[in-house]
């Protein structure tokens, strides 16, 4: 079967009688032009290195060219065939947490790089490297919902990663247990596809049954490792769009939120996996080491048909027509300046 790419670049085609036609008008106000000077027989033996065919003949090279090279673009290709693909690796859900205190400094610089932004870019060096895992993305702050399904697409989960914010979920707070059942919950159906749950948060429960939840993870074969952020010294919550302003108790005092390091450890230690400080230079190369502790499995097999490119050889057409245009000159050839292929010679 022969087919193109691009087809809709066939039209490109219709340069070639375009182009031909202002050839064709070029031509006769050239011999209008000529003729003001007198007959043509006559003034072509005042032009003895004209030539009457050189210059169509260059035209058509150009013209053979100039096709090749459309066909170039359309992609022509032909002779399918089939070929099998299988992919391997493990499911990957992410629980993201969106509660406002991931607004506040991943460091005891109340100025520092966001919780949020330090999460976003650690999560999104990891997508990089998870090759052709699946992942999935669960969002959470009071309660928890699906943001995006399990997928090999990994360019919509670091777009959806870029725009994770707080102002999001509806309810605030911070409910570990119910992100980590709703991260259970989006994993296939298939028991034999090896599992982790990354969970990306400052670990400040406000809910409870965390670690319950860790335990049921590990009890279903699915590994929960978890990314903490911030500092036990603490920072203040800025207010969003008030510059300098930062979000206050009931008493007027200004909020200052820290990281809970021992509940992220035994969350991790409850669901089988290990804690990562986000804020540490190393922390995705342990994460992605932790991940590949996991036996990769077979996720899917795709049979599909590919067509082998046949534009390389409109190329060297293109190329070699404008070669011979090269060498080909307006001018006649010396050796045949006293032959005239469309005369009748009289017999002698």
């Amino acid at each position: 079967m022969f087919d193109f790419a691009n087809p809709y670049l066939l039209y490109l085609l219709w340069l070639v009688p375009l182009l031909y036609f202002i050839y064709w008008l070029a031509r006769r106000r050239h011999r209008r032009l000529l003729q003001r000077f007198g007959r043509l027989d006559v003034i072509a033996h005042l032009m003895p290195d004209a030539s009457k065919y050189k210059p169509a003949i260059k035209f058509v090279l150009r013209m053979i060219a100039l096709a090749a090279l459309v066909f170039v673009l359309a992609r022509p290709r032909a002779g399918e065939r089939m070929h099998d693909e299988t992919t391997t690796g493990i499911e990957v859900m992410i629980a993201f947490d969106l509660s406002n205190s991931m607004l506040a400094s991943a460091t005891d610089d109340p100025q520092g790089t966001s919780r949020l932004d330090r999460a976003r870019l650690v999560l999104e060096k990891m997508i990089d490297k998870l090759d052709n895992n699946k992942v999935g993305l669960v969002v959470f702050a009071g309660d928890a919902k699906t943001q995006l399904p399990m997928t090999t697409d990994f360019y919509s989960a670091k777009m959806y990663l870029s725009e994770l914010n707080p102002s999001q979920m509806q309810y605030q707070g911070t409910s570990i247990a119910e992100a980590i059942r709703m991260a259970m919950n989006g994993f296939g159906p298939d028991e034999n596809i090896h599992k982790a749950i990354v969970l990306i948060t400052d670990a400040e429960d406000h809910e409870g049954e965390a670690i319950e939840a860790a335990k049921l993870a590990a009890e279903n074969d699915i590994q929960l490792d978890v990314v903490s952020l911030g500092t036990t010294k603490g920072a203040p919550i800025p207010l969003p769009g008030k510059k300098g302003e930062y979000m206050r108790d009931y008493e007027g005092n200004i909020v200052n939120t820290t990281v809970n390091e021992k509940l992220a450890a035994e969350i991790a230690e409850a669901g089988h996996g290990i804690v990562v400080n986000g804020a540490a230079g190393d922390a995705l190369r342990q994460l992605t080491d932790q991940l590949e502790t996991l036996q990769k499995s077979e996720l899917k097999h795709v049979s599909y048909s590919a067509a082998a490119e046949q534009f390389p050889l409109f190329g060297w057409i293109a190329f070699a027509f404008l070669i011979i245009d090269i060498f080909v000159l307006d001018r006649k050839n010396s050796w045949l300046k006293n032959i005239n292929f469309f005369t009748k010679h009289p017999k002698k």
